[in-house]
């Protein structure tokens, strides 16, 4: 009797620890064991599971207030609701982010989609795809030494101006924009690319041209300090351009489906919020990103960018939308060859994100 007893007893134990290694597994495969609570109709208060989380590391090219919509996303919770552990990295230049994505440093890069065009006609293997468009204007203001209420395109014949990078998406679209008003960028105006993307205000406010191109926060700042004035927005008079996008390697994408759709559902997210407040909303919800930026300033930056109708109410980045992009890169001499949308598009996760 004793020895059925204690025979009973082993059972029994090892029973019971074979139960908890059970449990403890499932609840590591079930999130590793993250819940939050929520309060049902009656009253009662249930555990609900939350997905697990995968790290993603985005490069982005610039941190602005342009791209306001992925802070949004960032600040509201909504990428740590779909799973993303995000780590957020800034790249200073489209060059310095496409160099952290095909390395293999950053997962996910954030830039002007000219960027994929390049390394895929360079021959890239395992070349990046765009998977979802944030803005669909140029972000860049002109700025001239005195206020010019009726200023016309016209008026920058014989003029000197700070511009930017050649080959570089900013120059690019003010170059496109000069030719559609029939001035000749080579001939008409002496367009200055030797200052550095980040000192050019700096350059314009020590005297320096007589106009420059110029990106939030400096436009802004120039205008406060009477330094200059806005005359421009290159995002209203170059029309709708895919100006930033995110995209990530071939391989990356079909590894990692899923991660790839929670990243777009978070990002629909903040687009969705960005269209339904008010700036001054959407400015107090990113202050915290730039903390640097008065609230008054940040305010003034938003409104610009939200009543040029800078972001789109989804994420898809159309067939004519890509081929407008190739038109302007072909007119300032930067493609050998267009590259073919089918292979540097995929419209799956944002079409998805939308519905």
């Amino acid at each position: 009797m004793r020895k059925l007893l204690a025979l009973a007893m082993v059972v029994v134990m090892m029973m019971t620890l074979l139960l908890a290694c059970s449990t403890k597994e499932d609840t590591k495969n079930a999130g590793e064991g993250k819940t939050e609570s929520t309060e049902g109709a009656s009253g009662e208060t249930k555990e609900e599971a939350l997905p697990a989380t995968t790290k993603v590391v985005l490069n982005e090219v610039a941190h602005s207030i342009f791209y306001a919509p992925m802070y949004v996303a960032i600040e509201e919770g909504y990428f740590d609701e779909e799973g993303v552990d995000l780590e957020l990295v800034t790249g200073f230049g489209a060059d310095k982010t496409m160099t952290a994505v095909i390395s293999g440093s950053a997962d996910i890069g954030f830039m002007g989609s000219e960027a994929s065009i390049y390394t895929y006609n360079e021959g890239a293997n395992d070349y990046v795809v765009n998977f979802a468009q944030l803005t669909q204007r140029a972000g860049n203001f002109l700025v001239a030494r005195e206020e010019m209420p009726d200023f016309k395109w016209e008026d920058l014949k014989g003029k000197d101006v700070l511009g930017g990078r050649k080959g570089g998406m900013p120059e690019m679209v003010f170059e496109y924009i000069l030719k559609q008003n029939n001035i000749d960028p080579q001939k008409d105006v002496k367009i200055d690319q030797s200052i550095d993307f980040g000192s050019t205000a700096a350059a314009f406010s020590g005297g320096q041209g007589d106009f420059s191109v110029e990106f939030e926060p400096s436009a802004t700042a120039l205008e406060k300090e009477k330094d200059g004035y806005v005359v421009a927005s290159l995002g209203t008079d170059s029309g709708y351009v895919p100006y930033t996008a995110f995209s990530a390697k071939q391989s990356y994408i079909k590894d990692n489906p899923e991660v790839i759709q929670g990243f777009t559902n978070a990002l629909q997210k903040g687009m969705d919020y960005v269209q339904s407040h008010k700036p001054e909303e959407i400015a107090a919800v990113i202050q915290p990103q730039f903390k640097e930026t008065g609230m008054d300033t940040l305010t003034t930056i938003v409104t610009r960018y939200y009543e040029q109708d800078t972001w789109k109410d989804n994420l898809v980045f159309e067939k004519e939308s890509f081929e407008l992009l190739q038109d302007i890169l072909e007119e300032a001499g930067e493609l050998t060859k267009r590259a073919p949308y089918e292979e540097l598009v995929t419209k799956e996760f944002a079409e998805t994100a939308a519905k």
